[in-house]
This record gives structure tokens, sequence and C-alpha cells, in this order.
């Protein structure tokens, strides 16, 4: 078996990403599906399964997954046709909340911060 350089790895995660992210507003043109941003893809070791993670602004998680799910099989024919590899991986669209899990501990730090102030100068 063949094994792939972790730099190409790399390189085809990148690519894939700026291709979606091309791809996704002009082939999923719903208000309803707000502003869906791919924060990154992994893929596999054998290149036959990438992890897309996503946010959305203005929607319900949800229904942004199960519209790029539903999409999924369309946009990877889509992507075999600008890669020109081999084998284009399978796609797997992933809800990342960590930029409000960020944005809820950054709250809870401030509040904390704004408590001690308090405590300090009764």
């Amino acid at each position: 078996m063949h094994k792939t350089s972790p730099h190409r790895n790399q390189r085809l995660a990148d690519q894939i990403q700026r291709d979606l992210a091309e791809l996704i507003p002009r082939e999923l043109r719903s208000s309803s599906l707000g502003l869906i941003t791919l924060q990154s893809v992994e893929l596999s070791p054998d290149l036959a399964h990438a992890k897309v993670f996503f946010t959305v602004l203005g929607a319900e998680p949800e229904h942004a997954l199960n519209a790029l799910q539903e999409k999924a099989g369309y946009l990877h024919s889509l992507l075999f046709k600008r890669l020109h590899i081999h084998t284009v991986p399978t796609l797997h669209f992933h809800y990342d909340n960590s930029v409000e899990h960020g944005i809820e501990m950054s709250r809870l730090i401030d509040k904390a911060v704004e408590s001690d102030h308090q405590d300090e100068n009764p």
C-alpha cells in the first residue's frame, strides 16, 4: 500500500476546503441556511474520507448539517471535476461548536473578572 506524505494530505485538505467554500454558497442557495463557514478539513490517511468542520451564522446548525449531508454526494462529484485526482474523499460534515464554546468561555471569564473587581471595591 502506498503511503501519502503528510504535506500532500494537508495541501489536499486545504484545496478541498477552498473549493467547498466556493461551491457551498453557490450550490446551497437558501436564506434559511444562514452563512456557512468552513473551519477545517481533516483527511483520513488513505484519503478515502474527509471530515469537513463548519460553523453557521443565522441558522440552526442542525438544519445546515442536514442540508450539507443531503448535498454531500453532489458536492463530491463537483470536487471530482475540479481536483483531477484519482480518488476524491467521501465528505462527512460536522458542526464545529468550538467558536460558540470560546465565546461562552470568554463571557464566563469576563463575568469572573467583573465579580473580582466588585469584591475589591465594595
